[in-house]
């Protein structure tokens, strides 16, 4: 199986610690959007999108490389991934909007992966940030078995 993770981490490198353990499974690269032509998905059977969440959505960045994929030419499995300082609202889930944006473009929904990580967003700046210490080794052993158990998974070729 072929696999790459497209990853935006600007702040504190959370979210790259997270792509980079779930990348050793996957024997994935990691890469930044800009990084990787689009066409080059095609070659891929799983691709995994991640950054971290600003303001209750991920990047940017990221959500624009999505919008401009062309259509897959065969389907092609995904993942998204997210970090951030505050907890998950599970009424909306920060990976929500950017697996909407995939599923059109023919990505099959393999599924999604959040973790916390160090938040020096204002307020927090203030008093040093919150989550200092995270992702800890309980977080990156989690998103090691998250990829892990995506090659289990029907449709990971394995």
């Amino acid at each position: 199986m072929k696999a790459v993770i497209v990853c935006v981490s600007v702040s504190h490198g959370n979210t790259r610690r997270i792509a980079e353990a779930m990348a050793q499974p996957l024997a994935a690269p990691v890469v930044e959007p800009e990084e990787l032509d689009p066409a080059e998905l095609a070659d891929h059977d799983l691709v995994g999108f991640g950054s971290g969440v600003f303001t209750g959505r991920l990047h940017p960045r990221l959500r624009e490389f999505v919008r401009a994929l062309p259509p897959a030419q065969q389907p092609c499995r995904a993942f998204v991934f997210a970090t951030s300082g505050l907890p998950e609202p599970g009424f909306r889930p920060f990976t929500r909007p950017l697996t909407r944006l995939l599923q059109p473009k023919g990505f099959e929904a393999a599924g999604s992966f959040t973790a916390r990580g160090h938040d020096t967003w204002l307020p927090f700046k203030l008093v040093g940030g919150i989550n200092k210490h995270r992702p800890d080794a309980r977080d990156l052993a989690a998103a090691r078995a998250f990829a892990t158990g995506l090659l289990a998974r029907p449709g990971s070729g394995s």
